[in-house]
Order: C-alpha cells, then structure tokens, then sequence
C-alpha cells in the first residue's frame, strides 16, 4: 500500500462517527447473468451508510441434484487456477457514500450452465486479513462501531453461467386454472412482473419473479378463467406473455 492510499484509509477509519454509524450495503441486482460470448462481469458495490465498509468477497457453486435441491460447493480452498470463477478484488474497502467495483472473471467449461453464489460481507478487519490494516486501525474501527459486528448485514447474489451454445426454447399451457411452463432449453429463462389476474389485467395480485433451470417444468396454480401474465426473458429477449387457465 502507498503512502497515499495508506493516508486516505486512515482518514476514513478516524471519521467521528455516531452511535448507530454503520455500512450500508447494495449490491443492486439479486440475479446476474454472464451470457455466451462472454465471460466477465463487472458488479458494482455501494456503500450507504456512514462508516467504510470491509468487505470480504465469497463464491460458492451452486450444484443441483434430480430434486432440485441445491448443495453449496466453496471454491475458497481451492488454488487459483482451479477455480471456475474467480473474483478481483476479493476484500473491498468501500468508503462511506461511496462505492467500488468488483469484476467476476469465469474461465471454466461452458458445455452446460453453472450457478454460483457471490456473497458481499462486511467485517470487522484484522492484521494480515488481506485489508493492509495496522492494529492501531483495527482497533479504531471495532471502537467506532460501538455495537460491533451485530450492525454488519452481508448480501449475496445468483449468478448465472450460459452455455456457449445457448439454446432456449419455452411453452407456456393454461389448463384447468392451472399454468404448466416447459423450459425445454439449455439454459435458465426468467418469469418476471408474474402475476395472476381475475381478467386480462384486472384485479391482479402482486408480481413476483421466478426463474426456471433447463429442463425443469413448474406449474401455478389458479382458479379457472384466471389469467396468468409475466415477461419471459429468455436471455436478452423479452416477451409478454397473458395465459388463461
């Protein structure tokens, strides 16, 4: 660290603070996607709140059995060159009302779609924690929380890998005041604003977002004569969707 950048953080550190001072974080979007062709993404992290936040950069992939039940797999103990995904910077040191960048590099195979978990936790920092923080600057920080980490609140995000070979191909039937929908693809598609409505946009209630992996099917369920409207995104390609069941 230079003697600039090594100044500039122990300004933020000393800032007078309240009682309840503590980050704020946003990570804006929940649901990332790193479409074919490509295989950076740069995301960015904002810090609302009126102390520097550390923050420590995790990644776990996502591996789904039959049941789609998903198992976490860290790929923290692996060594760099094994790792699918691979984050830069993995500690963050977000001034107050400021923000930073962090850039997720994916270099593994793209013969089928991978699913990662990207989590954003702030910490209390430590000598040697990979923060270049003196003891004294540690110390300073843990004080001025007063409440301590009990005011620390992480976020993490999905992340989607699309295969090279993208290929999408979705069905949609009412029946019976049911909607059965098919993704018969090979990647991830999006029910987005999904609603459920007396009649064709009226009496609607709240909108939700689903996502439906490759090959799986999932049904809603209604009452007969029901309509059933979404947005299905299907990567870049947007299309409104209004199904009677």
């Amino acid at each position: 660290m230079n003697r600039r950048t090594r100044s500039m953080l122990t300004v933020l550190l000393m800032w007078p603070l309240t009682l309840q001072a503590a980050p704020e974080l946003n990570i804006g979007g929940l649901y990332d996607y790193i479409d074919a062709g490509k295989s950076t993404l740069l995301k960015r992290v904002r810090n609302g709140g009126d102390t520097t936040a550390f923050v420590k950069v995790s990644v776990a992939e996502l591996v789904y059995d039959d049941k789609d039940v998903a198992r976490e797999v860290s790929l923290e103990a692996l060594p760099l060159e094994r790792r699918g995904l691979v984050v830069s910077p993995a500690r963050l040191i977000v001034p107050a009302r400021g923000l930073q960048s962090v850039r997720l590099l994916y270099r593994g195979e793209r013969e089928r779609e991978r699913y990662f978990r990207v989590r954003f936790i702030p910490v209390l920092p430590e000598v040697d924690d990979g923060f270049a923080v003196d003891q004294t600057q540690a110390d300073a920080y843990r004080d001025s929380l007063k409440a301590g980490v009990n005011l620390l609140a992480g976020y993490g995000s999905l992340l989607f890998v699309r295969p090279a070979q993208t290929r999408y191909q979705t069905r949609a039937v009412g029946d019976n005041g049911k909607l059965t929908v098919m993704n018969e693809g090979n990647s991830t598609v999006a029910l987005d604003h999904f609603r459920v409505c007396q009649a064709a946009s009226e009496q609607c209630g709240p909108a939700t977002k689903h996502h439906l992996l490759p090959g799986r099917t999932r049904q809603f369920e209604g009452e007969p004569g029901q309509m059933f409207e979404f947005e299905l995104q299907e990567g870049e390609q947007r299309k409104q969707m209004a199904v009677q069941g």
